[in-house]
């Protein structure tokens, strides 16, 4: 489930990048400027965040970022969702870009298929987890904390909103039976009244236009009789008729066609108008069989229509629009007499009530289990990161007002160092502090987790010797089971990964353009080496900086 490969173009200082990123933990480093984060904030982007022209290199149209990822199975869930099948050359690969023009307006495609943003971002969340080096920041939230310990103790709370909603609107629903009854019992009258005016006729679906079909016809019946009476008599008469006439000159002709053959080829279209006419005369007799004139049925039909007409003028609708107009009224008031029955609704809604306190109770018990491992595991990751003697813990307290996501509020406390009492996160002095307790409580989080690639930017910002150095030891943990990448300037840290990427900003000789570039690779061991000692702040050329490296990276393997 890790992060594959990612390309960009024309992005901030980078001209043109493609990566191989390979699984376990790498390392970003680069001298201060260089644009160390400029792979974070690409990744952010081709997941959905918020794009604007800054990102476009100077000079240029657009910026274009990709990623590939290997395909997790919740991943492929919401792809089937969103109608974006996996690539078809490799089911098991997802690809994310995302283009920025200079105008600031962006596109995305999910495996080449126009996405919005939202859908990028979705995707992302299932993907990739990022901690910046402001990430204590989010520890003063509330809902971040709660957040961190559902996600740590794998609670999930979906189900309790559902009932939290559930509860919502049976509440709602009885609210507005009780405030309404009065505008109901009005409504409900009016409701009766027209069902009732236009009960008496029960209108049918269609029949507006049958009638008025049926009407048409009997009201003309007379003309029609005598309109096809006067017409057989010309088509059908025995010695005048067109069916006789037709017979006889298709003989005549028939009888030369030995002689001249038109003479035949007449006979046979003649022959043909002749069975045409005999079938249309034949269908004639049956119809004007059928045929009567029936004033009384007249009568009928013109009653039904002006009784028609008077209700649709009586209610303002169209007359084929009764009927429908009716079927609604009746709905209506069927909605409404249910919603009249005050106890069934007080019932209802304490049932969803009951069902959302059973289940809140639930998500606590597991919230009080969780709270109690997370508060051991970052414990003892505060240790290993200097603090000694610190400890954590969460306290959960009862919401005045229940919620959609429970009845606690989830609170983490913290002693920086022995003797001190545990006091809430927000409330911590010590910025190097709050830096060491959130990546202490990122790493133990982030154990239990979906995504496939973990990021730290710079969160070990305050650290340095020996706590820097367990620090690069716990990434390098955390990558035997996941992707991390960490973007530091320590290196300690750096000296633990599995890789180490360099960014560098140069100038191009060969263009035209004053502006620098930011390059990105992949070193091998003697340029690791190097890198390990300039970041030593040593001489790059000095065998003692270059030993002092050489020791901190063999330790660190």
């Amino acid at each position: 489930m890790a992060l594959q490969r990612i390309t960009l173009r024309d992005f901030v200082l980078v001209e043109s990048l493609e990566l191989e990123l390979a699984s376990g933990f790498s390392a970003l480093t680069g001298e201060t400027g260089a644009g160390k984060s400029i792979l974070i904030e690409a990744l952010q982007l081709v997941m959905g965040a918020r794009a604007d022209a800054g990102v476009v290199r100077e000079g240029c149209a657009r910026a274009d970022i990709s990623a590939t990822f290997e395909l997790p199975q919740a991943a492929k869930t919401l792809l089937d969702e969103y109608g974006m099948a996996a690539d078809t050359d490799d089911e098991n690969s997802l690809l994310l870009r995302r283009s920025i023009d200079n105008q600031g307006k962006s596109r995305g495609w999910i495996n080449g298929i126009p996405a919005t943003a939202t859908q990028l971002r979705a995707l992302g969340a299932l993907l990739v987890d990022i901690y910046g080096q402001h990430a204590w920041q989010s520890l003063l939230q509330a809902d971040t904390m709660r957040k961190l310990l559902d996600a740590y103790g794998r609670i999930d709370t979906h189900p309790l909103t559902a009932l939290w909603q559930q509860w919502r609107q049976a509440s709602a629903q009885l609210q507005s039976a009780t405030q309404g009854q009065e505008q109901r019992q009005n409504e409900c009258e009016r409701l009766q009244w027209q069902i009732a005016e236009v009960s008496h006729l029960q209108p049918q679906a269609d029949e507006w236009h049958s009638l008025n079909t049926e009407h048409q016809r009997l009201a003309h019946a007379k003309e029609l009789i005598d309109a096809a009476e006067q017409s057989l008599l010309a088509l059908d008469s025995d010695e005048t008729g067109a069916t006789s006439s037709l017979s006889r000159a298709s003989h005549l002709l028939g009888a030369q066609r030995d002689i001249a053959p038109e003479f035949g080829q007449w006979a046979d279209q003649i022959e043909s108008c002749y069975a045409q006419l005999q079938d249309t005369v034949r269908h004639m007799h049956t119809s004007l069989a059928r045929m009567e004139l029936d004033p009384q049925r007249l009568e009928l039909l013109d009653q039904r229509l002006a009784a028609w007409l008077t209700l649709a003028r009586r209610f303002k609708l169209q007359p084929e629009d009764l009927h429908n107009a009716w079927q609604q009224w009746q709905q209506q008031l069927q909605a409404l007499e249910a919603t009249q029955d005050l106890a069934a609704l007080q019932q209802a809604q304490d049932a969803a009530a009951k069902a959302y306190h059973a289940c809140a109770a639930q998500i606590s018990k597991q919230r009080k289990q969780a709270a109690q491992s997370l508060a051991q595991a970052v414990t003892a990751a505060m240790q290993d990161l200097g603090m000694q003697g610190g400890a954590f813990a969460v306290d959960l307290q009862a919401t005045p007002q229940p919620t959609a996501l429970g009845t606690d509020a989830v609170e983490f406390m913290v002693a920086g160092h022995a003797g001190s009492s545990l006091r809430p996160v927000g409330k911590v002095a010590s910025g190097g502090e709050l830096s060491r307790i959130a990546l202490a409580i990122a790493v133990t989080t982030s154990q239990p987790g979906q995504t496939g690639t973990l990021i730290f930017d710079e969160v070990d910002a305050g650290i340095g010797g020996a706590v820097a150095h367990t620090v690069g030891k716990l990434m390098r943990q955390l990558g035997q089971g996941r992707q991390v990448l960490a973007v530091t300037h320590l290196p300690q840290v750096a000296a633990c990964a599995h890789q180490h990427l360099q960014v560098r900003k140069i100038q191009q000789a060969a263009s035209n353009s004053k502006a620098p570039v930011s390059t990105v690779q992949m070193l091998d061991a003697t340029a690791r080496q190097l890198e390990i000692a300039r970041m030593l702040g040593g001489d790059t050329t000095s065998p003692t900086s270059l030993a002092h490296a050489a020791e901190m990276l063999a330790a660190a393997q």
